[in-house]
């Protein structure tokens, strides 16, 4: 155990080579941040880049070598014992001329370790930063890195022994990034994800919801290679959230969100033409939310192995749950967030300033006429268009409407209204509600009419009671209004 004093030798690869090395094939198909999704996959979008990382043949270029791949699967099968089933992660790693050093502790020390018990408030949020850092990007360390890391968190590393030093390969040591990873937890500062919730999903049959899910998932699958076709690849991955999919992008290239708010277009529209085609209840009536904000990325426990899909959890899924909460069948949310510049292209220079939602949706808002000749249902996309729902202020200015929303513990978030026109063949195609259906502005007195009114006298307790339970009526916890 990494929390108790121990050698620092203390875990060698040499005494487990009888264990079944079948996980290093698992680990191969396994989907990863960051790598570029394969084609060929059950799920278009969720491929293997790791294969194309650590497998493959020799005469592959960049192949890694039978002895590295030997050192892999030493790795993979110590830390499979080392982790437990779940019951240690994997922090960062160091290479070791004899084998390599990671630090392993329980999967609650980090939370008792970012608690707030006898530190100050302070001290507390300066713990989550610093693991946050920690388990951000890239987790190989220096060795003097890795045991500043050990001094600071007061545990011991674990030293895995290889039969041969590891390469410094770039597809070597990414591999590793990989195995690491998944027997670990990684935080994401700032990646968009969408939320596609179906509308009154618990009141179909079971066969209905079946059909339901499997359109949407249809839908996810279509835009892909949609967009594959116009030579923008969509890294995707999902969870299920029972009556919908959270969305992501595992690239983190400089358009890998911007990328993801087209597919979120074109998912929408497709599943508008199915409904239009479709009978009965199997296809879904959706609602979609899209939201920029941090998160956790874990692989779950299935049985005696980490599964080979990850999971997100943290501000992100929690924010775009509560906006759908209170959205309406059809509506497009969009979060307000504050992000990078949209950019496209291979440029690697980053900004230092973030922009706001609207901002971005302008922005991607531009690149839509590169979707112009997309088959949907048959027919050709002529014009594509997106833009936030706009108000006017008391000033007379236009600008897009912002809505407040309260969640059913009191916490309230801000989002927009997307509004998407498609031109399909010369049919006129209206996606998300329009101004009509939203929540209108809640216009308040003006003083002088407040001042002229009459005072009445002091209500009684009667009249109190019932004037707060109709206040109650009037706004429950879950609630959208023009902010």
């Amino acid at each position: 155990m990494a929390t108790s004093p121990t050698d620092p030798y203390n875990a060698s690869s040499r005494e487990l080579l009888h264990y079944n090395f079948e996980a290093m094939g698992a680990y191969c198909d396994m989907p990863t941040s960051g790598d570029k999704g394969g084609s060929g996959q059950a799920v278009p979008g969720e491929g293997n880049g790791a294969a194309r990382g650590a497998g493959g043949g020799d005469d592959v270029p960049n192949a890694i070598s039978i002895v590295q791949r030997g050192n892999l699967k030493s790795l993979e099968t110590t830390l499979r014992r080392q982790w437990r089933m779940g019951q240690n992660i994997v922090l960062c790693w160091s290479s070791d001329e004899r084998g390599v050093l990671v630090i392993l502790v329980p999967h609650y020390f980090l939370g008792n370790y970012c608690a707030d018990v006898d530190a100050s408030t302070d001290q507390s949020r300066e713990n989550e930063a610093f693991i946050r850092r920690l388990i951000s990007g890239e987790r190989r360390k220096t060795r003097e890195a890795l045991f500043e890391i050990c001094a600071r968190l007061d545990v011991s590393p674990t030293f895995i022994k290889l039969d041969t030093a590891l390469s410094e390969e770039p597809q070597v040591l990414e591999a590793v990034e990989h195995v690491i990873k998944r027997y670990g937890l990684s935080y994401v500062e700032n990646r968009a994800v969408i939320l596609f919730d179906i509308v009154d999903f618990s009141l179909y049959t079971p066969f209905e919801q079946a059909s339901q899910l499997n359109s949407l998932s249809y839908s996810l699958n279509s835009a892909y290679n949609k967009l594959l076709a116009q030579g923008i690849e969509i890294n995707f991955a999902r969870t299920t959230t029972g009556d919908g999919y959270y969305i992501w992008n595992r690239d983190f290239s400089p358009s890998a969100n911007q990328d993801l708010f087209v597919f979120m277009l074109l998912v929408v529209a497709d599943n508008t033409v199915a409904q239009v085609a479709s009978k009965g209840h199997t296809v879904p009536v959706i609602r979609t939310g899209y939201h920029i904000a941090g998160h956790y990325e874990l692989y779950q426990a299935e049985g005696v192995n980490p599964s080979v899909f990850s999971y997100i959890v943290g501000d992100v899924t929690i924010d775009l749950a509560r906006m759908l909460d209170v959205a309406k069948a059809n509506q497009v949310v969009i979060g307000d967030f504050h992000c990078e510049p949209a950019r496209w292209g291979t440029t690697s220079v980053k900004s230092i300033t973030a922009v706001s939602a609207v901002t971005f949706v302008n922005a991607c808002s531009r690149m839509l006429p590169s979707l112009q000749g997309i088959q949907l249902s048959g027919k050709r996309i002529d014009d594509i268009s997106c833009w936030l729902t706009e108000g006017e202020t008391s000033a007379g200015e236009s600008r897009p409407r912002r809505f407040r929303i309260v969640d059913k513990h009191g916490m309230a978030r801000t989002a927009y209204n997307l509004q998407i026109e498609i031109d399909l063949a010369g049919k006129k195609l209206a996606l998300g509600l329009d101004q009509h259906a939203l929540p209108a502005a809640i216009e308040e007195e003006p003083i002088e009419t407040l001042s002229r009114q009459p005072i009445k006298a002091a209500p009684s307790a009667k009249e109190l009671f019932d004037d707060l339970a109709g206040i109650l009526k009037k706004n429950p916890s879950n609630s959208m209004g023009e902010d």
